[in-house]
């Protein structure tokens, strides 16, 4: 699952990209980590939402403790009763640089990238709510790895053609349920050797 982004591009940048308007404007932070802000295409414009929906959660005592972020929504899960609503009815694109996954053994793993050969933005499947911990929120949609991203992790974003964009955020539910397959696209990948964990 992808728990680590790459997004510099500014809001601007990003709005001129996908032809939207520019929303509540926000400039990413570089990388981006669950329960932190990050870059959303919503309703025709660049929005700044929280990457996860808040899951509540209780001590042992029953004391309510911080929400946990869960940033990933596994495509074959669309119909849960967690996410149907939001796919149904609030469909984004996640615009992002590069996505990493861990790589390596444990307690030593590293940074693995994945990103447009050419430098090119990524769009990425995601869906979005209000929520009463953090205001509006996200979650990236993912789906079975294609054979680039496979020897390192079994999953990977469900990642959109350009001409794709509109159709999953404006499309059907049916229609944007078929775009949540494997990246037939090249990705570049970039081995690191700074800690999983590092920030």
């Amino acid at each position: 699952m992808c728990n680590l982004y790459r997004m510099t591009k500014s809001a601007s940048e990003v709005a001129n990209l996908f032809s939207v308007s520019e929303g509540q404007n926000s400039n990413a932070g570089g990388e981006v980590y669950p329960g932190y802000p990050g870059m959303v295409i919503a309703d025709g414009a660049v929005e700044t939402m929280t990457w996860g929906f808040p899951l509540s959660l209780k001590g042992k005592s029953g004391q309510v403790l911080k929400p946990r972020p869960v940033n990933n929504t596994r495509s074959d899960k669309l119909d849960s009763q967690m996410w149907s609503a939001s796919f149904q009815e609030r469909r984004c694109v996640i615009p992002v640089e590069a996505f990493a996954e861990a790589e390596g053994q444990k307690g030593s793993k590293t940074r693995t990238w994945f990103s447009d050969p050419d430098g090119d933005i990524l769009g990425c499947a995601g869906i979005w709510r209000n929520s009463a911990e953090w205001g509006a929120c996200y979650s990236m949609v993912m789906t079975d790895a294609n054979a680039t991203v496979r020897p390192v992790h079994g999953r990977m974003p469900v990642l959109l053609a350009e001409r794709d964009w509109t159709s999953w955020t404006d499309g059907l539910a049916g229609k944007a349920r078929a775009l949540c397959v494997p990246f037939a696209g090249a990705l570049a990948v970039e081995r690191t050797d700074q800690p999983w964990n590092a920030r």
